[in-house]
């Protein structure tokens, strides 16, 4: 593709039609009129050089986002335009950072990210774009610190997210800032206080970062949609500023180390969609009130120390029916793209990434914890529920028996708790189960078979039931019917150990018994113990005369032992 001499050109936008060839530039004086140039969405082959910048002389805005193409500026090549708007979002512009920057102060709205740059920012960086109102540097390789203080810029829009910036947070007053997002660094320190004066802020992320203490009690967010700041080392109990943030749809304080119970106003953010706390030092109980968030899609309180039972009335969170719908509201699925594949969840037993697909995603994950009681059994009437992880818990009682209604279920662990009774045959009109996990409980009973249990773990499907003796049935070895083997062989050796222990303990009951009748007849009947006493004389005498005349003969031989010699 060849684009020749026009001088007259003010506008040439070429964007998102996938031209795949490569593309020639003029070079020095081709379009001196040329005001707005983008090229962005393609998949173009080639360099631009500062050779085809310099004909661009009335240049001011330029978008070459997504565009394939490699920008090369020397140090010594200063491009003749002021640009206003500069977007170069993944292309490459490599190390070190683009010096001709430097010159371009009119900017207003800078994209850089995904340009695999590798180098420390420069300390002319915040100077030069003290006017930018949107800046992206995300998804590089930059290091260094940030200033200490951003104080009176004019910016609503900073993304410094996926880089390697240390130091401490700068204080901030901007009046108009609106988005700031500056996760996954290596950001230490505690939350500035100046923060608080952000009142148009809608959207905050400072997740895996290296933060802690406690997070601010002056916070006025009132507006705010979406707060992460997961993945820290924050302390402290739940903040209590969140309480007037009406309008939060998206809540992540994970892996932190607050503690303390949760409180019953939490209810009151109805707006909430999203709530994780997991992997902190929570304790006390769920409160119910927690029912009241009818709008919640995701609630994950895993990795604490919560006790009591699951709150009943769960049938209250109409965010998890299939009626409701998915997707979050106007103003909350901005933020939501913001994720780019770097939100995990775990679910199916791994740790999953998601990206902008999380405003479709709903699960209940309460695992790691130390609830007991039963399962609510409304619980079944959450037919949108995809992942629901009860895991590692004290509960008990028996597996809900209409569970075969939660259609969306693709993940359902019950492990390591103490359920008891047979698992319910409603179980295998799970369709669109891929896991499960039933084992180390008290189940008993056969299992159920079909549709979509038939295909679970195929390569080990008997590790979704261990550690339940009383399961029988296939994928186990063990046989529900009466011919098994091992049944039978038990049984067998059961009966032969405890034969001789019944047959003398008969025989012993049954000499009693005869002895106690026979006396009982001889008191009762004065004709028996006439006759029985008669028995035992008659009976003496022959014994008597028996014993006379055999001892008479043993005299004699014992007297005269060779006297039947003689008489032979």
């Amino acid at each position: 593709m060849e684009l020749g001499y026009l001088s007259g050109l003010t506008t040439l936008h070429l964007g998102y039609n996938h031209l795949k060839r490569e593309l020639y530039l003029p070079k020095l004086v081709a379009w001196p009129n040329l005001i707005s140039l983008d090229l962005s969405n393609n998949k173009f082959d080639g360099i631009i050089t500062d050779e085809h910048f310099a004909g661009l002389i009335s240049l001011k805005e330029i978008n070459l986002a997504s565009s394939n193409l490699k920008v090369v500026v020397g140090a010594h090549g200063f491009p003749p335009f002021r640009l206003q708007n500069a977007r170069f979002a993944s292309c490459t512009m490599g190390t070190p950072f683009p010096p001709w920057l430097e010159l371009q102060n009119e900017i207003t709205e800078l994209d850089l990210s995904s340009n695999a740059l590798i180098d420390k920012i420069p300390d002319w960086f915040w100077q030069t774009f003290s006017l930018a109102t949107d800046i992206d540097i995300s998804n590089n390789q930059l290091s260094g610190t940030l200033p200490a203080d951003l104080s009176g810029i004019n910016i609503t829009t900073l993304d410094i997210s996926r880089n390697s910036f240390a130091g401490p947070l700068p204080s901030i007053e901007a009046p108009q800032l609106k988005i700031v997002l500056m996760f996954s660094n290596q950001i230490g320190g505690t939350i500035p206080e100046s923060f608080c004066t952000l009142k148009e802020l809608l959207d905050l992320d400072l997740s895996s970062n290296a933060l802690e203490g406690e997070i601010p009690h002056c916070f006025e967010f009132k507006d705010i949609t979406f707060l992460q700041l997961s993945n820290n080392s924050l302390s402290g109990h739940f903040p209590a500023f969140l309480r007037k943030c009406t309008y939060l749809g998206f809540l992540d304080l994970g892996w932190n180390k607050l503690f303390g119970s949760l409180p019953e106003w939490i209810g009151e953010v109805n707006k909430l969609q999203f709530l994780r706390l997991s992997h902190n030092i929570f304790s006390g109980n769920i409160p119910i009130e927690i029912t009241n968030l009818n709008n919640l899609q995701y609630l994950d309180l895993s990795g604490n120390d919560i006790s009591g039972s699951i709150p009943p009335h769960l049938s209250n969170l109409t965010g998890l029916y299939a009626a409701y719908g998915f997707g979050y509201e106007a103003g909350f699925t901005t933020t939501v793209n913001q994720f780019e594949d770097v939100l995990s969840i775990i679910t199916k037993g791994q740790e999953l990434i998601y990206g902008d697909g999380l405003a479709y995603y709903t699960g209940i994950d309460l695992s790691g914890n130390s609830l007991a009681g039963e399962i609510p059994l409304d619980i079944t009437s959450l037919d949108a529920l995809i992942n629901l992880n009860l895991s590692s818990n004290n509960l008990s009682g028996k597996i809900p028996n209409k569970i075969g209604a939660m259609q969306s279920l693709e993940s359902l662990d019950l492990s390591k708790n103490k359920f008891f009774g047979e698992i319910p045959v409603s179980l295998s009109n799970l369709t669109s189960l891929s896991y499960l996990n039933l084992s180390y409980n008290n189940l008993s009973g056969s299992i159920p078979t079909g549709r979509q249990l038939d295909t679970l773990n195929a390569d080990n499907p008997s590790i979704m039931y261990i550690g339940n003796r009383g399961l029988c049935g296939p994928p186990l070895r063990k046989s529900c019917s009466g011919n098994d083997t091992s049944v039978h062989v038990d049984h067998k050796s059961n009966s032969q150990e405890l034969y001789p222990v019944s047959f003398y303990l008969g025989l012993m009951l049954g000499f009693v018994v005869g002895l106690w009748v026979l006396f009982c007849a001889l008191l009762l009947k004065k004709t028996w113990r006439i006759s029985y006493f008669w028995l035992v004389d008659k009976l003496y005498d022959k014994i008597h005369l028996s014993a006379a005349l055999s001892w008479t003969s043993l005299t004699k031989r014992i007297l005269n032992p060779y006297s039947h010699m003689d008489s032979s």
